[in-house]
C-alpha cells in the first residue's frame, strides 16, 4: 500500500516556542492511525500543521502528501487536495447555515456549481446516518449547538466532503457513550464509502472501542516516542502514558 501522508523530521514552532521536534510519521492510503499522548504533547499542533494553519511555523523537515511536498502550501490548497481537520471545539459562524456552508465548501473543493436539489438530497442522506434532525441544515453553523451536536456537524462535513485524509482531533471529547456510537457510525460510513485515511487524535481512546486502528503513535514532548499496532492504544488506556514514555 502506497503512502498518502509522510512527515520527515518535522519541527514546528509557535511564538518562538518549539512544539514539535523532528516528527517522522507515515500514513498509508486507506489506513486508520491513532495519535495519543499527554496534554501538551503536541498532538493538536501536528494536526493543525498538516492542515496548514498559519499559527504554526515549520522550522525544519517537510510534509509530503501523495508524494508531493506541501510544506509551504496554504490551508485552502491542502483542503482542495483532500485534507480535512475536525476541531476539538468547533467555532460558531453566524450568518451562514450548515447547509450553505457545506454547499459552498463542496463547490470550492470541486470547482463546480452544485444543484440545490442534489445538495439537499445528499445532505439529508448524510444526516440520516448520524440521526440528525434535518432542521439543523437550516440553522447557522454551530450557533446554539450543544457540544455533541457540534461534533456531529463535524462528522457530517466529513461525510459530505469525502476527504482523502481526515484528521479527527479529540472528536470523542465530552461525548457520552451514545454520542460516541453515533459519531463512530459516521466515521465507519466514511471509511466504507470513501476508503480514506484517518488520523484520530485522542488521549482517552473512547472512540477506538468502535473502530479498528492499524497503528498507534504516542507523542510526548513534541516527539513520537513509541509506535505499535492498534492494541497499543488500549494498552495505554489501561496502563497510562507514563509507563510507555518512561521506557523509552
Amino acid at each position: 500500500m502506497s503512502d498518502l501522508l509522510k512527515t520527515e523530521g518535522l519541527t514546528v514552532s509557535a511564538e518562538d516556542k518549539e512544539l514539535l521536534r523532528g516528527v517522522d510519521l507515515t500514513l498509508g492510503k486507506g489506513e486508520t492511525h491513532v495519535l495519543m499522548g499527554p496534554n501538551g504533547a503536541g498532538k493538536s499542533t501536528l494536526g493543525c500543521t498538516v492542515m496548514g494553519s498559519p499559527e504554526y511555523k515549520v522550522t525544519g523537515g517537510r510534509i509530503l502528501f501523495d508524494g508531493e511536498d506541501i510544506t509551504e502550501e496554504s490551508a485552502d490548497k491542502r483542503a482542495k487536495r483532500g485534507i480535512f481537520l475536525s476541531f476539538q471545539d468547533p467555532v460558531e459562524i453566524p450568518g451562514i447555515t450548515l447547509s450553505e456552508f457545506l454547499r459552498n465548501a463542496l463547490e470550492q473543493q470541486t470547482g463546480q456549481r452544485i444543484k440545490l436539489f442534489e445538495h439537499k438530497k445528499n445532505l439529508a442522506a448524510a444526516m440520516s446516518v448520524l440521526g440528525m434532525d434535518e432542521s439543523y441544515a437550516g440553522r447557522d453553523l454551530n450557533v446554539g449547538f450543544s457540544g455533541g451536536e457540534k461534533k456531529k456537524a463535524e462528522i457530517l462535513q466529513l461525510l459530505m466532503l469525502k476527504p482523502r485524509l481526515a484528521i479527527l482531533d479529540e472528536t470523542d471529547s465530552g461525548l457520552d457513550v451514545d454520542a460516541v456510537k453515533v459519531v463512530s457510525k459516521g466515521i465507519e460510513e466514511y471509511k466504507k464509502s470513501v476508503g480514506g485515511t484517518l488520523l484520530i487524535i485522542t488521549h482517552n481512546a473512547k472512540i477506538l472501542e468502535e473502530l479498528n486502528a492499524d497503528k498507534t503513535h504516542i507523542l510526548s514532548n513534541g516527539r513520537i516516542v513509541r509506535e505499535g499496532d492498534g492494541q497499543l492504544a488500549f494498552d495505554v488506556l489501561a496502563d497510562g502514558f507514563e509507563k510507555y514514555i518512561e521506557e523509552v
